[in-house]
């Protein structure tokens, strides 16, 4: 009988630990952007083990690589 009351006791006291848990809402402060800034795709750097052949800041040579990597995807073009 004592096995039953320490089962139900550890029931109730794993049943009650769930009521203790706190809040975890991120406080907003007006005008204050706390995430991580991104930058624009063409201001990183090329990936090294890709064959991306763009220069770091030129949005037009990134674009370029982006139509290139497009059509080399299109199963209109790869098919005989």
């Amino acid at each position: 009988m004592s096995r039953l009351k320490l089962v139900v006791a550890c029931m109730a006291l794993f049943g009650l630990s769930a009521c203790g848990e706190s809040d975890q809402v991120l406080t907003y402060k007006q005008g204050k952007y706390q995430g991580k800034t991104d930058t624009r795709a063409y201001e990183n750097e090329p990936l090294a083990y890709g064959d991306a052949k763009w220069t770091k800041g030129d949005r037009a040579s990134w674009e370029s690589q982006i139509r290139t990597r497009n059509q080399a995807q299109n199963e209109y073009r790869r098919a005989p």
